[in-house]
């Protein structure tokens, strides 16, 4: 065959792959367009509950106003705003952040400028934990209403997933001179708890719990998050009184019942701690109960079960990766969380290639930069630690867990006085962390 030849049939047949691709692409984007999304029935005791019954109801009303008139922004933007919390009180987060950012982006295409718009767009960015396009799509919406609230709260949670620590303290300083509350309150502590001060982080939760509602989620979201400040500090009791209180506001609320299976834990009762998350797990679809259920079954000797949730696990994130990776709207990164899960099956090699994909993502984050850390150490690569883990500390939080693990890092690196230092101050409060890590802490005080 003729070179000429060979080279016209493969200019024709690049020409028609690149046809194909964009009829797909347009036939999609068609379908996307006309879906039309309604909200899912809840199961168990949350479909029993008056709050299921207000909001089904505000549901109908606001699909039957979309129907009626696909150009209504305002009952759109509702919608979304409806659907955006059913996925935190549910854990649809694939079904509702595709529902949500597909009424969204109806808003945008005529009203790009729209504050609302954009401001739920950066919300359900941060969800999926695109967090850079989270943060500059908060910015946008900021820079046409710098006098909201709640914009400065989502660029808040966005500069501190990025790492950026001090911008994040300057807009919560802007965020609670505009409106002190539930939001500002509790991204307080959170700010406070990163740079190590746990007695701040606590009054400024109870702070957030105080200006909430008793039972909505949000306040017992809060709640739940003082209770594991409590943890942190090695107060069990109040960290138990208040799971409990958020239980009894809010029945079944699946993130009490897991901290409930917490304690249990820390009290070594693995049965119970196994049938709490086996319940928080039957509630809420979140992969972090799955996780902690792994490591119940493994300390209750139950391996088998422990290898099949942890595979488990991996698949299913995996799978939520990828379809973050070819539409916006649904799924999410989840590199972070992949790498803890390849820990818990022993495979370091993916562990550190998840690992090392997040940290290209947001290099500034303590988190990332402890994770990053973590899976050298479990590598038995000790030198490559020691870097990320300083970037960890930066912020001079005292978050037991990673104090645990710095003290390992630096004694396994022969920095023996930095290692009995942190160790110390990690296990001076008897904090209710991982009984692993913990035990390896102690003897490994012990011989420093």
């Amino acid at each position: 065959m003729k070179k000429n030849t060979v080279y016209t049939i493969t200019v024709i047949l690049f020409i028609a792959a690149i046809g194909l691709i964009v009829f797909k692409y347009n036939r999609e984007e068609k379908k996307n367009s006309t879906a039309f999304y309604e909200i899912q029935p809840r199961t168990g005791a949350a479909a029993q509950t008056p709050e299921w019954q207000t909001i089904s109801k505000r549901a109908v009303v606001l699909q039957n106003a979309v129907k009626y008139n696909p150009a209504d922004n305002k009952s759109l933007l509702a919608l979304a705003g409806v659907f955006i919390q059913e996925a935190r009180v549910t854990g649809n987060y694939m079904y509702y952040d595709m529902a949500a950012m597909k009424y969204i982006n109806d808003v945008l295409k005529t009203d790009t400028a729209n504050f609302d718009a954009l401001t739920l767009k950066s919300l359900i960015y941060l969800s999926q934990h695109h967090f850079a396009d989270g943060l500059a799509t908060a910015q946008k919406a900021k820079s046409i209403n710098p006098y909201n609230a709640f914009v400065y709260g989502i660029m808040i949670d966005g500069n501190v997933e990025m790492g950026y620590y001090d911008s994040a303290v300057n807009n919560a300083e802007k965020m609670i001179s505009i409106r002190p509350d539930i939001r500002s309150y509790s991204r307080i502590s959170y700010l406070r708890e990163i740079h190590g001060d746990y007695a701040g982080a606590i009054e400024a939760m109870k702070l957030a719990v105080q200006a909430g509602i008793p039972g909505e989620e949000t306040t017992e979201w809060s709640r739940v998050q003082l209770g594991h400040l409590y943890e942190n500090t090695g107060d069990l009791k109040d960290a138990e009184n208040n799971y409990n209180t958020a239980l009894q506001s809010r029945p079944s609320y699946a993130y009490a019942v897991a901290g409930m299976a917490r304690i249990a834990m820390g009290t070594k009762d693995y049965k119970k701690a196994i049938a709490l998350y086996q319940q928080a797990d039957a509630l809420v679809n979140d992969y972090a109960f799955k996780e902690e259920l792994v490591d119940a079954y493994k300390l209750s000797g139950e391996n088998e079960k422990a290898n099949t949730i942890a595979t488990t696990v991996i698949e299913g994130m995996s799978k939520d990766a990828q379809s973050g990776n070819s539409n916006e709207s649904i799924g999410h990164y989840a590199d972070r969380e992949l790498a803890y899960a390849y820990l818990k099956v022993n495979n370091y090699d993916k562990a550190l290639e998840h690992a090392l994909a997040e940290y290209n993502r947001r290099p500034d984050n303590i988190d990332v930069n402890e994770t990053v850390a973590w899976v050298y150490y479990c590598k038995g690569d000790y030198t490559k630690a020691l870097p990320y883990l300083k970037l960890a500390l930066k912020t001079g939080s005292k978050n037991p867990t990673l104090l645990c693990r710095a003290g390992l890092i630096y004694s396994k690196a022969g920095e023996k006085t930095v290692a009995k230092m942190l160790l110390q101050q990690a296990l001076k409060d008897n904090a209710n962390i991982a009984a692993n890590l913990k035990t390896d802490s102690i003897n490994t005080l012990q011989n420093l």
